[in-house]
């Protein structure tokens, strides 16, 4: 079977039927994907459609629509599926049965009838009471429509109350979700009138705990007339007559199906008046919104995670700029020395910066790496560089302001510590440093490359830790190359460091960007695991 290949003898069409769109999809390749990633075929943008949700492909010379393992499901004819042969008339839906529908074979507008809620109508026809549950269920379907479009949680909190509350015309109607500790919490409230009602206290806790405990609906028709019934205090307390409360389950997924047995929340409807005398279709109604609005719930969650998500990725997308424009964005250049630096975060924003500084006749450089990743490291890098700047800025020794940030970090206990690496060369040559539990700076002077060994802890471990700075005399032309631990710790595909034998080499390369490329060249592609920092130091003859 060919790609071109797309019917066993002829190639019937899809029926879209998205909202107000109406369009024939035609079935143009083998297999046919449905889902919300570019590359599929056909492309359903719903937050509730997973990115490779379904697809259609042929065999045994049979249309068949197979699920992906999508989060929310795939439903042909109202039943979940994981496989299923097509027919004509065929209606399947993804994720929602409220949500896109595509009617395989045949006209969509000709082949409701296969529809679970049609299905409903043909039933309801049964029943003397036909236009009150007729106009039932268009209000259901109404409320539905709305739901699948809102794009808060509250609004489509507020229309399956007052769907509900019309529809089993009570007198008031909750919606409690669960909260992450598995704990009840009242979400939304509404009397008939359509007015919010914010006090859940008279709400009968005990029949909510007895539907959760039963997984099914909870139907209390008539507590006058109940014999023999051990009521809710509540119940008596408030005079309610009739109590219906729902269970919202979550949906299960295949990859995770004990998660299938977890409740998103329940639905709870109560009313002071003489109850309605509810039909077998009255509670078919009832539970097919029941299981609609699990689905619709968590579907609206689901998109306001989303889309919290991307406003996060764009903070933090601000905070990398603000992070990159902390450091030096141009270097200062005088005339007895060279500066180059770079610095890779391997997330988002990082807990590795550099900082140079130049004043009349010194430049000082600064190379710190916080403990961790993420923003919490970025957020104290931050702290650290603004006390860097103005303690060099005011030519304070090397060791006191060493002892400074150690200072700092343990009066306020932070629960982090950092590597730190200060220099300043001065006019003459002169290099006073100071290591604090940072990777050995490399001193090159041609192709010979030797390490500046003195070094002390990181600050932050300990408080009073006593830090000695040191001296070196630089030749004229001589480099010297600070880096973090994400350059000499690198690994390759097989979990090889970089380490002291890869820094002497790249030490042998004049230029930064030949040093990135031996890294490069050295990880093959592998993703990195630290932020990684250079900076080299070069006095100008």
């Amino acid at each position: 079977m060919t790609n071109e290949q797309v019917g066993p003898s002829s190639s019937p069409e899809l029926h879209l039927r998205d909202g107000d769109l109406c369009r024939n999809v035609t079935l143009h390749a083998q297999p046919f994907l449905i889902g919300r990633a570019p590359e599929s075929h056909l492309v359903l943008t719903h937050p509730f459609i997973s990115r490779r949700h379904a697809e259609i492909t042929i065999e045994d010379n049979q249309f068949v629509i197979r699920d992906m393992g999508s989060r929310h499901g795939t439903y042909v004819n109202g039943q979940l599926i994981t496989l299923h042969q097509l027919h004509p008339g065929d209606l399947i839906k993804f994720g929602s049965l409220t949500g896109p529908e595509l009617c395989f074979g045949a006209d969509l507008r000709a082949t409701d009838s296969r529809a679970s809620t049609n299905n409903l109508i043909e039933q309801l026809k049964a029943f003397e009471s036909e236009k009150s549950d007729i106009q039932k269920l268009h209000w259901f379907l109404d409320a539905a429509r709305e739901l699948n479009s809102a794009d808060a949680v509250d609004r489509v909190l507020a229309s399956l109350l007052q769907t509900t509350i019309r529809l089993a015309r009570v007198e008031r109607g909750f919606v409690f979700l669960t909260d992450a500790a598995g704990e009840l919490q009242l979400a939304s409230g509404m009397d008939a009138n359509g007015k919010e009602v914010q006090d859940g206290s008279t709400i009968s806790r005990t029949v909510m705990g007895q539907a959760m405990k039963g997984g099914e609906q909870f139907l209390i028709t008539d507590s006058v007339t109940a014999e023999g019934a051990a009521l809710p205090e509540s119940m008596v307390a408030q005079h309610i007559r009739a109590i219906i409360c729902i269970p919202l389950r979550r949906r299960p997924q295949r990859d995770r199906p004990e998660e299938g047995r977890s409740f998103l929340g329940v639905l709870y409807l109560d009313s002071r008046f003489e109850p309605a005398q509810f039909t077998r279709i009255d509670h078919e109604l009832l539970k097919t919104i029941s299981r609609e609005a699990a689905a619709l719930v968590e579907n609206a969650q689901l998109a306001v995670i989303e889309e919290n998500a991307r406003k996060q990725a764009e903070e933090l997308q601000f905070a990398a700029r603000i992070q990159q424009a902390l450091m030096a964005s141009k270097i200062p250049r005088p005339d007895f020395a060279d500066v180059q630096a770079h610095s890779i975060a391997c997330s988002d924003v990082g807990g590795d910066f550099y900082d140079v500084l130049l004043k009349k006749d010194t430049l000082c450089v600064a190379l710190v790496d916080v403990s961790g990743k993420g923003t919490s490291a970025a957020i104290l890098a931050s702290i650290l560089q603004g006390m860097l700047y103005v303690q060099l800025e005011g030519d304070r020794p090397l060791d006191e302001i060493a002892g400074s940030v150690i200072d700092y970090l343990c009066r306020k206990a932070v629960g982090k510590y950092a590597t730190m690496l200060l220099a300043r060369l001065h006019k003459d040559g002169r290099l006073d440093y100071i290591n604090c539990g940072h990777v050995r700076p490399r001193v090159s002077v041609g192709q010979d490359v030797f390490t500046l060994d003195d070094a002390s802890q990181p600050v932050g471990l300990f408080a009073g830790t006593q830090f000695e700075s040191a001296t070196v005399q630089l030749c004229p032309g001589s480099r010297v190359l600070l880096v973090s631990d994400g350059f000499t710790e690198a690994e390759d595909p097989c979990g090889n460091f970089f380490g002291d034998e890869g820094l002497d080499l790249a030490a042998r390369c004049s230029e930064l960007p030949a040093m990135l490329d031996l890294l490069g060249d050295f990880c093959k592609g592998s993703p990195a695991s630290d932020d990684c920092t250079l900076v080299q130091l070069k006095f100008l003859p």
